[in-house]
């Protein structure tokens, strides 16, 4: 079973730009769609940005188009989103998740359509 694992979170300035990273303990990522994932306190977990297993397809939510991109090197078993000029409403706790499928979901990056989720880590935005 895929079990994933975020790090990179913490806090920045807005502005600032922080690295996510996403790696899988014992196991390979080479064929799940990866998708991250974030629940601001209070709010419903949204889709950020998800890639396909061969990287060709990606998708993000409108809130953080050309300011975040999604990648991944599969021969580090490594799915990175990397988030520039973060403002404070790109607070909240983010989330890595593995689709069971290489293919984007229906949805494009729905929480629904990913089966193995990571703990989370926090990224807080503030000065």
């Amino acid at each position: 079973q895929v079990q994933p694992v975020e790090s990179g979170g913490g806090l920045v300035q807005p502005g600032g730009s922080l690295q996510l990273s996403c790696t899988a303990s014992g196991s390979s990522l080479d064929f799940n769609a990866i998708g991250w994932f974030r629940q601001a306190p209070g709010k419903e977990r949204e889709g950020v940005s998800c890639i396909s297993a061969s990287g060709k397809s990606t998708h993000y939510a409108d809130s953080v188009k050309g300011r975040f991109t999604i990648s991944r090197d599969n021969a580090k078993n490594t799915i990175y989103l990397q988030m520039d000029n973060l403002k404070p409403e790109d607070t909240a706790v983010y989330y890595c998740a593995a689709r069971r499928f290489g293919g984007l979901g229906s949805w494009g990056c729905s929480p629904n359509e990913h089966d193995y989720w990571g703990q989370g880590t926090p990224v807080t935005v503030s000065s």
